[in-house]
Formats: structure tokens, C-alpha cells, sequence
């Protein structure tokens, strides 16, 4: 009998411990919305000549204001903690809104990330600081951009351009802060995790999945 004990602590519960975290928190839990149905963006352009939408996207969006590079270090922690490892799924972008005249330090930006990284999912798009003004009024967020029209800040918005994050008065989350590579590794990137779940789940029901996500 100990003997059987001692087997099925040693073999067993080892294994039923890893299927169980394996099938991750996250089955057990939805990301919140921050924000509802936040405004596509408008006309505007991008680096790379593409039209850029929210819609039908998972969307990481920051702002980068008018020091684009010297806050060139944020791009890179986001680069590394979640781009490289996501950067394969069609469903999903990075943009950046720039205020129109930084297209020059934008294109540095992604000549930097380029040797080492796909950048196909990095968007850099422009838009008059008024516009873009406007546009992160219409995110109701309790952080106030800077102003130089930047943040260190990147956002979460789904497919149907809802901004998600954490609503429970003690780990309130709008935003993740790009300037500490610990939030990412943690805070973004659990909550990510939790976006691409709800998806990949809905695409099973639907009997619909894909690579995509």
C-alpha cells in the first residue's frame, strides 16, 4: 500500500500538476473591457504605405510623441518581450500613432529592428497632433498623454475595437508601461495570453481554427 502511495507521488501527481497548469489560468478567465467600440482611425498614413484599421485585429497601440527616438528603448522591450514571440500570428499588428513629421525617425526605429526582427507586423501610422489628440480622448483613459503626444504606455484592443484590461480596483490596468520589461514579461503578457485564448476558443466552437491565432 505505501509502496502504491509512494508511486503515485512520485509518477502521477507530477503529471496531473503539469496538465493542469499546462491548460493554463487562463481557460478560467476573461480580460475585461476598459473602453467599448474606440474609434477606427481615420485616413491617415502609414510608413510602409498600408491602409492600417482596427477592425477584425488584435491591436498593440502606443503613442510614440514627438521623441520618437529617444524613447527608442521602449520599442525595443516590447520587441523583445512580446513582438518576437507573437509576430507570426496574421491577426494581430503593432502600431504606433506618430505625430505627422516624425516619419524619418519612425523609418530609424524600424532600421533598427530589422536586422534581428520581422518587422512586417510593426506599423508606424501619422496623424496631426489635434487628431491624435482627439483620438486618445476617445480611449477614456485615466492616463493623460504627454505634451509631446507620447507615452510609454501600449494598449490592448481586440477585434471588435474594444481596449481591454483590468477593472479590479487593486491591479487596475489601462495600460502596460514599455519603459519595464518585468510588466511585460507579466502583466502584458499574461493578459495577452487571455486575449488569444477567448479567440482560439471561439474558432474551436466555431469549428474554425486556424494558424492565425
Amino acid at each position: 500500500m505505501k509502496k502504491n502511495i509512494v508511486l503515485f507521488v512520485l509518477f502521477v501527481l507530477p503529471i496531473v500538476a503539469y496538465l493542469f497548469f499546462a491548460s493554463g489560468v487562463n481557460s478560467f478567465t476573461t480580460l475585461p473591457v476598459i473602453t467599448p467600440k474606440v474609434a477606427d482611425f481615420g485616413n491617415w498614413n502609414s510608413l510602409n504605405g498600408k491602409k492600417i484599421s482596427l477592425d477584425k485585429k488584435i491591436t498593440v497601440l502606443g503613442f510614440s510623441g514627438t521623441n520618437i527616438l529617444e524613447n527608442r528603448g521602449n520599442y525595443f522591450n516590447l520587441n523583445e518581450k512580446i513582438y518576437k514571440r507573437y509576430n507570426g500570428f496574421e491577426d494581430l499588428q503593432f502600431v504606433v500613432l506618430c505625430p505627422t513629421g516624425t516619419e524619418k525617425e519612425a523609418q530609424k526605429i524600424v532600421d533598427a529592428l530589422s536586422p534581428f526582427t520581422d518587422v512586417k507586423n510593426w506599423n508606424f501610422v501619422f496623424a496631426s497632433k489635434e487628431e491624435i489628440q482627439k483620438f486618445y480622448d476617445g480611449l477614456h483613459l485615466k492616463e493623460k498623454l504627454k505634451e509631446n503626444l507620447g507615452t510609454s504606455n501600449v494598449y490592448i484592443i481586440d477585434k471588435e475595437r474594444n481596449l481591454r484590461g483590468r477593472k479590479d480596483p487593486k491591479e487596475y490596468k489601462e495600460g502596460y508601461d514599455t519603459f519595464h520589461p518585468s510588466e511585460l514579461s507579466n502583466e502584458m503578457l499574461d493578459d495577452f495570453k487571455i486575449i488569444l485564448y477567448e479567440y482560439r476558443a471561439a474558432l474551436k466552437k466555431n469549428h474554425n481554427a486556424t494558424k492565425q491565432l
